[in-house]
C-alpha cells in the first residue's frame, strides 16, 4: 500500500505532461480559396493591429522582417518562405494567404476563431507590403 502511495503521484504527473503529438494532417485547400478577393480597405488602425498580430503570432517563425529567419526555425527544423521576395508573393493569391492564416498549414497553427476575418484580411495586406520594401 505504501509503495502505491509513492508511485501514484509520479504516475499522475507523467500522465498530465504535454505529449508530443504530430499535428493533424493538412486539409487540402479548397479550389475556391484561391479565388477569394480581399474585401477590406486598410486603415492605420487596422494595419497597426495586423503588425501587432504578426509580432505576436508570426515573427517567431517567419522572422521580424518576414524573411523566414525567425527564432524557432532552426529549433523546429522548418523551411520558411521569404515573404520579402516578390516572386514568392506572386506565387500565392490573397485567398490562399487568407486560407493559410485562418486554417494553418503544416506545423503552423491557424488563427481560426481567435481573429475576425477582417483582421486576417488586414494581415494579408501587411504580408503583401513586405515584398514592396
Amino acid at each position: 500500500m505504501f509503495k502505491f502511495l509513492l508511485v501514484l503521484p509520479a504516475a499522475l504527473m507523467f500522465a498530465f505532461l504535454p505529449q508530443d503529438t504530430p499535428p493533424p494532417p493538412d486539409k487540402p485547400m479548397p479550389a475556391d480559396a484561391a479565388t477569394l478577393t480581399n474585401p477590406v480597405t486598410p486603415t492605420d488602425e487596422s494595419q497597426a493591429h495586423a503588425k501587432m498580430m504578426y509580432g505576436i503570432d508570426c515573427a517567431m517563425c517567419h522572422g521580424a522582417k518576414a524573411d523566414g529567419k525567425g527564432d524557432l526555425v532552426a529549433d523546429m527544423h522548418l523551411t520558411m518562405k521569404d515573404l520579402t521576395d516578390p516572386a514568392v508573393q506572386k506565387s500565392m493569391t490573397d485567398g490562399q494567404l487568407f486560407y493559410t492564416i485562418k486554417n494553418g498549414k503544416g506545423k503552423m497553427p491557424g488563427e481560426g476563431d481567435r481573429e475576425k476575418d477582417d483582421a486576417i484580411w488586414n494581415m494579408v495586406i501587411l504580408i503583401r507590403s513586405f515584398a514592396k520594401k
